[in-house]
C-alpha cells in the first residue's frame, strides 16, 4: 500500500517535468508527510493537454451522500481495478499521475511498526499512477487514489503492497495519450529501481512536518 509519502519538488519544476499546466491553488512543498485527504499534486490529460491540479487524496465513489459516506479509498489494487465498481469506470476513463520525492512505509515486527523511507536509487522524482473522480454536483471536488501492485523483492521484506511506479515513457499511455493498453504497465518496479532506508518514529504522527523525517536513522532499533 502507500499511506503516506513525501514531495520536495518545486510546482516550477513539476510543470517543465510533465510538460502540463499549472493550476494556482497547487498545495505547497515541500511537505514531507503527505496523507490521505490532503490536496496533492496530480497530473491529468484532457483533450491532449495535460494539467498540474489539486486533487482530494481519497477516492469518493459517485454514490457516497457525504466525503466520510464510506471507507477512505486511498489505494487501489492494480489487480482488481477494472472490477471493482467504485473503480472501473475511472479505471478506463480518468486515469492519473501523482508525483512524489519518495514514500513511507512500515515494518511489523510483533506489535511494534518501524518506519521505512522509499526512494529512487537514481533520485529522480517517483511518478505513481492513479485514477481519479469528481464527487459532489454544485461544486465538484476532485479526488484520487494511489494504485499499488504486489510489491517487488526490495519492498517484499517490508510490506507486500507498493505503488504502482511508471517510468516517462509510460506517462502517455497512462493517461490515455496514446490510445488502449494501460493494463499492461500493471506490475511491481524492478527490484533495482528503488531504495530503503529506516526512519525515525515521528512519522507514526500524520502531524510531523520537517526535513528531518526523511532522514536515515543512524541508531538501529529493534532486533538487526
Amino acid at each position: 500500500m502507500c499511506g503516506r509519502y513525501a514531495l520536495t519538488l518545486p510546482v516550477e519544476a513539476m510543470a517543465k517535468v510533465f510538460q502540463a499546466q499549472p493550476a494556482n491553488d497547487l498545495p505547497e512543498v515541500p511537505n514531507y508527510n503527505i496523507c490521505p485527504t490532503d490536496q496533492v499534486a496530480v497530473i491529468d490529460s484532457a483533450a491532449g493537454l495535460r494539467r498540474l491540479r489539486p486533487m482530494r487524496w481519497g477516492f469518493v465513489p459517485s454514490w457516497y451522500q457525504t466525503l466520510t459516506g464510506g471507507p477512505l479509498l486511498f489505494n487501489a489494487r492494480a489487480e482488481t481495478l477494472a472490477e471493482k465498481p467504485a473503480f472501473r469506470d475511472a479505471c478506463r476513463q480518468r486515469r492519473c499521475l501523482l508525483i512524489a520525492s519518495g514514500f513511507y512505509e512500515w515494518e511489523r515486527r510483533g506489535e511494534t511498526r518501524l518506519p521505512w523511507y522509499v526512494l529512487r536509487r537514481d533520485g529522480a522524482p517517483m511518478v505513481f499512477a492513479g485514477i481519479w473522480q469528481d464527487w459532489g454536483r454544485d461544486a465538484p471536488l476532485p479526488t484520487c487514489a494511489i494504485v499499488t501492485t504486489a510489491a517487488n523483492a526490495t519492498l517484499a521484506p517490508v510490506h507486500d503492497r507498493m505503488p504502482l511506479i511508471l517510468e516517462p515513457e509510460d506517462w502517455p499511455l497512462w493517461l490515455g495519450e496514446a490510445g488502449h493498453g494501460a493494463a499492461r504497465l500493471m506490475h511491481p518496479a524492478p527490484d533495482d529501481l528503488l531504495t530503503r532506508r529506516r526512519v525515525g518514529s515521528r512519522i507514526n504522527s500524520s502531524r510531523a512536518e520537517g526535513p528531518d523525517l526523511i532522514e536515515e536513522l543512524i541508531e538501529p532499533f529493534g532486533d538487526d
